[in-house]
């Protein structure tokens, strides 16, 4: 027996209840504390920081994966489903669309049941066009074992290592069934070691030839939103994951390979969404110093153009900002742009950065981005 699914007492997992206590209890202190932070800004102030984490949760999952998203695309698309005002919208294409669309059903509906055609349609969402880069897959359905096992392997063609083999598929709809009747149940277990087993759980049935580690973020966030018993979002699981990539692959390939014990892998879990709830002072700083600025300078006048872009800037934009770009995103002309940013120069707002020349680049102002 080389995994977790091959012994005879799978899927029986097994935990220290005792070693996981403290460290429980500090997770869940840290789960309160940020809730009650959250709890004491106003509706539209909560809303714009559940956008942020919903986009930084999307673009986070998919990276794990190799995958980069637009930012702006993904932002777009969640704050116009949600109704949240974040100014001009950025279109975004149909993959985007797909991988909100999942977020979305796994966070805003966590109430409902987990089933077979819950599950196909997220997939379908994130795979709309039918394939995986190059290589066709089965979209919306459990993957087969027509081209041989399912691995999950590294390094290049010739000197792959194997990490993990998943059940064959001909039990994939089996062990499904019986995931989702556990994840569907009353169990009496904490649910923050519900999320943790049921990702754990998900990602080693492996039922579909691709996406897999994302629908299994996708079923912890609904988990731990059912924790919260809260549809708004504060923190990312998968930024932190992101961030510790290594040490995440490490354990989940070491607890797929050992017995039913997962009491390292709770421990892992706990402390990695510890520091996810720790993180989310970062998004509750940049919310409140965006709700700032607008009060400290109500009183200016500034066009939609200008409006538009100190926003982009407070929210953390990518690279540096130049009048070519001002000019493309604000959809005007480049005289127009450099108008605009002379005005807000002389306002003090913002600072043309080191450099100069063609390259111009410019900033918030030192007062406002500290």
């Amino acid at each position: 027996m080389r995994y977790i699914h091959e012994r005879p007492d799978w899927p029986t997992f097994r935990f220290d209840q005792n070693r996981l206590a403290e460290t429980l209890v500090a997770v869940r202190q840290l789960q309160v504390r940020l809730l009650s932070q959250m709890g004491e800004l106003g509706f539209s102030l909560r809303a714009e920081a559940t956008v942020q984490s919903l986009t930084e949760e999307i673009l986070k999952s998919n990276e794990i994966e190799g995958e980069r998203l637009d930012k702006e695309q993904v932002r777009s698309s969640i704050a116009r489903r949600l109704g949240v005002d974040i100014g001009a919208l950025t279109p975004a294409d149909r993959h985007v669309e797909g991988v909100v669309d999942m977020m979305l059903d796994a966070t805003q509906h966590y109430e409902k049941a987990l089933t077979k055609v819950r599950l196909f349609a997220w997939h379908a969402a994130i795979f709309p066009t039918g394939h995986s880069g190059m290589s066709r897959i089965t979209a919306g359905g459990w993957r087969n074992d027509t081209s041989g096992p399912m691995y999950v392997v590294s390094g290049p063609i010739g000197r792959e290592h194997v990490h993990y083999e998943a059940p064959n598929a001909a039990l994939v709809d089996r062990e499904v069934r019986a995931f989702f009747h556990w994840f569907n149940g009353k169990a009496v277990i904490d649910p923050l070691l519900k999320a943790g087993i049921a990702h754990l759980w998900f990602v080693t049935i492996h039922p579909f030839d691709d996406g897999n580690g994302r629908i299994a973020r996708a079923i912890t966030d609904l988990q731990l939103a059912r924790s919260e018993q809260s549809a708004q979002r504060f923190y990312s699981m998968s930024a932190q994951i992101r961030k510790e990539r290594n040490e995440y692959y490490a354990i989940l390939e070491a607890t797929q390979k050992g017995n039913l014990d997962i009491t390292p892998w709770l421990e892992w879990f706990l402390a990695c969404l510890g520091r996810a709830f720790e993180g989310a002072g970062a998004v509750l700083a940049a919310v409140l110093a965006k709700a700032h600025f607008w009060e400290r300078y109500r009183g200016l006048v500034l066009n939609e153009r200008q409006r538009l872009m100190l926003n982009k800037l407070l929210d953390g934009f990518e690279g540096k900002l130049t009048s070519s770009k001002w000019a493309t995103i604000a959809k005007c002309s480049q005289d127009t742009a450099l108008r605009d940013i002379e005005g807000l120069i002389g306002l003090g707002l913002l600072k043309r950065d080191a450099g100069g020349g063609r390259s111009t680049s410019y900033s918030l102002a030192d007062a406002i981005a500290a």
